[in-house]
């Protein structure tokens, strides 16, 4: 792109002009606080106004650099949250899921406890049990083949203690 001196001057001339609206608007702004009402304001010469100028768009750049910086910062803040509740949303899911197993393993646990006999029954059993086995044990000992004095000897005592137990 070419440039010629005749935008470079009404460039010039639009800053200048904004320029001389802000220092008027300044410097009234001031005065009224300061308490002098009504008082003339000079207009700023083409130095004074390019170097107000100059010092305002450094400003302006710090202030848009700052602010985009605290804008970004933000949107990275919201992005972890968002992650950060997404994870806590996928951990309560999954810790509901497992509960849900959980009540579904004790239903099953507790319709098999339901369905097995009551400890009655049980007791009932392990009394009859020890009935048959007293009720061997009075028999005797079953007879043991004829094999020699020692293995007979042997044997009546093995079988001597189970009963006495």
């Amino acid at each position: 792109m070419i440039y010629h001196e005749e935008d470079r001057i009404g460039f010039k001339e639009n800053i200048s002009s904004i320029i001389r609206v802000y220092h008027w608007v300044e410097m009234r702004t001031k005065m009224r606080i300061m308490g002098f009402r009504g008082t003339v304001i000079k207009p700023l010469n083409e130095e004074a106004a390019a170097e107000l100028g100059a010092e305002l768009l450094g400003e302006a750049t710090v202030f848009i650099v700052g602010g985009g910086c605290l804008v970004l910062e933000y949107w990275r803040h919201q992005a972890h949250q968002r992650h950060k509740e997404e994870e806590q949303s996928a951990a309560w899911d999954a810790m509901r899921d497992e509960v849900g197993r959980v009540a579904l393993a004790l239903e099953a646990l507790q319709a098999q406890v339901q369905a097995a006999p009551p400890p009655g029954a049980l007791e009932e059993l392990q009394a009859q049990m020890q009935e048959v086995r007293a009720q061997l044990c009075a028999a005797g000992p079953p007879p043991a083949p004829q094999a020699t004095s020692t293995s007979q000897e042997g044997s009546s005592s093995e079988e001597k203690e189970p009963a006495e137990a």
